[in-house]
């Protein structure tokens, strides 16, 4: 009886392993950010930092407090083709209401769906410190730079 056990076991073992599979695990947040870059109006191919910024959507908490920065990062709100946004530097502010196209794509079984944004475009900017806007890439697939705010 002994002598079947083992061989019975070695099996059991075997065919584990066998079917075990690699984890698939998400690694990171899939839906791109936004990015923003702040330039001098002077020079607009020069880097302008602002200072004591504050940054947050409609109806929603700060993103960023009083901060110094030339560059920022922010989610678009997949639920919505818009999003609107209050920037503040120091005692002035500015509102900017940025539209897109939602596209919904599968990423893996465990990532399941991110949002891409298409067709970006910016309206209700009320210039009171921000001074000029460019939209440098359309398409909000990764982070990389894709409004330019001169100041």
């Amino acid at each position: 009886m002994k002598k079947f056990i083992i061989p019975i076991f070695t099996l059991f073992l075997l065919a584990i392993a066998i079917s075990c599979q690699k984890d698939d695990i998400c690694v990171g947040p899939v839906t791109p950010n936004l990015v923003i870059r702040f330039y001098d109006n002077g020079n607009s191919a020069e880097y302008k930092s602002v200072a004591n910024l504050y940054l947050w959507a409609e109806d929603l908490d700060t993103l960023y407090n009083n901060v110094t920065t030339d560059s920022i990062a922010i989610p678009l709100n997949p639920a919505q083709d818009f999003t609107i946004y209050h920037l503040s530097s120091g005692t002035t502010q500015d509102d900017i209401t940025i539209d897109y196209t939602r596209n919904e794509v599968f990423v893996s079984r465990s990532c399941g769906y991110k949002y891409n944004f298409d067709d970006l475009s910016l309206s209700g900017i009320t210039n009171n410190w921000i001074l000029n806007t460019e939209i440098t890439n359309q398409t909000v697939e990764d982070e990389t730079e894709h409004i330019k705010i001169l100041h």
